[in-house]
């Protein structure tokens, strides 16, 4: 009889230091049929992630609440997860959620990654040179949001992508903390909250 293993509470992580881009393509090879693996890889520093069921959790949140602003504002939107994003021998990172507006791009439109333990890369510095034009970060129950200007990514309160003008940030906050305790309440909470604001 087989012997399901329970998903670790918390994230796993390694990093390592000096390595070639022919080493890290060599490495994400063998990490190809690994569902669940989150790899990055910028400025010869390789990061090996395995998503805790807390993260995965936040993660499924974000996902779900963003899905329903989608919706309710007809946008039409194009969610492509932890899809690679790369610049061939320079960068490399899966972000937790990614979306494409306005059809099909190569690299998205927003990404957003879940910080759920300490010790890790500084993922921010990975983006500028893939052009992604907004990321989010959710760490210790703040979203912070980070968006692309000629000279690299500036803190902004409101996102500045046109589809997403009218996302209240502070609603959306507070839901995705409602939601790791219950996920109907905080669906519930943020359809009524987006309704009020379309009236």
């Amino acid at each position: 009889m087989v012997q399901l293993q329970e998903q670790p509470t918390q994230d796993q992580r390694i990093i390592q230091p000096d390595r070639t881009w022919e080493q890290f393509a060599l490495i994400r090879q063998g990490f190809a049929n690994s569902p669940g693996v989150q790899l990055s890889y910028y400025d010869g520093i390789l990061e090996i992630l395995m998503p805790g069921r807390e993260h995965e959790r936040v993660s499924a949140v974000i996902a779900l609440l963003l899905s329903l602003f989608f919706i309710e504002n007809e946008i039409e939107f194009e969610p492509t997860g932890s899809m690679d994003q790369e610049k061939t021998g320079e960068a490399f990172v899966q972000a937790d959620q990614s979306y494409c507006f306005g059809g099909s791009h190569a690299i998205p439109d927003l990404s957003i990654e879940v910080v759920f333990t300490s010790g890790g890369i500084n993922k921010l510095v990975h983006y500028p040179i893939l052009g992604v034009p907004e990321v989010w970060f959710w760490e210790n129950e703040t979203l912070r949001l980070y968006h692309l200007r000629k000279d690299g990514y500036q803190p902004i309160r409101q996102s500045e992508l046109p589809v997403l003008v009218k996302l209240d940030i502070e609603l959306l906050t507070r839901c995705i903390i409602l939601g790791q305790t219950s996920r109907l309440e905080a669906v519930k909470a943020f359809q009524q909250g987006v309704q009020s604001i379309g009236e």
